[in-house]
């Protein structure tokens, strides 16, 4: 059995300029696409460093249990970090991960503790690396840069500092 953390992020294809150099006083003009589209990925980092990514076209109790489905084939058995969206609270997830007790063993993040998730730092890592200071020709090519960066990228993060900081 190996632990697994597991968390949702969003990558908009709309005021994505994270940093821009510009004289100080002056007020830099940022690009925009006027656009309101989403990349939606979950995502996970094993304690042997293991990571599976996945885009979604949503963020409910669906999509999270077929994440859930997925992690189960890759990992087996498995203790699920997970914080406490909606979606994770769902009637239809209690159902699923009781009827999963033997292969999945979930545990709940603190309320309010994005620190203790290692994947958080993947989420930042990515966005600083693919959105720093550009805007990308159009949301498919967001999309492919996304998908391409995540199914490639070796994160090599100790998840124990994480969940376990005090030890």
């Amino acid at each position: 059995m190996t632990a697994v953390c597991m968390d949702e992020s969003i990558f908009v294809y709309d005021s994505i300029v994270r940093r821009v150099w510009a004289r100080k006083g002056s007020k830099p003009r940022i690009m925009t696409t006027g656009s309101h589209k989403k990349v939606l990925l979950s995502g996970a980092v094993a304690l042997d460093g293991s990571t599976l990514f996945r885009s979604y076209e949503g963020m409910a109790s669906r999509e999270f249990i077929s994440y859930l489905s997925a992690l189960k084939r890759k990992y087996g058995k498995y203790v699920l970090f997970y914080d406490g969206a909606p979606w994770h609270r769902s009637e239809k997830v209690k159902r699923f991960l009781k009827k999963n007790r033997r292969r999945i063993k979930p545990v709940m993040f603190p309320a309010c503790s994005p620190e203790l998730n290692p994947v958080e730092e993947c989420w930042n890592i990515g966005k600083n690396t693919l959105l720093g200071s550009t805007v990308p020709d159009s949301f498919e090519k967001l999309r492919r840069e996304v998908s391409e960066y995540y199914r490639t990228k070796k994160f090599h993060l100790n998840i124990i500092n994480y969940i376990c900081p005090y030890l």
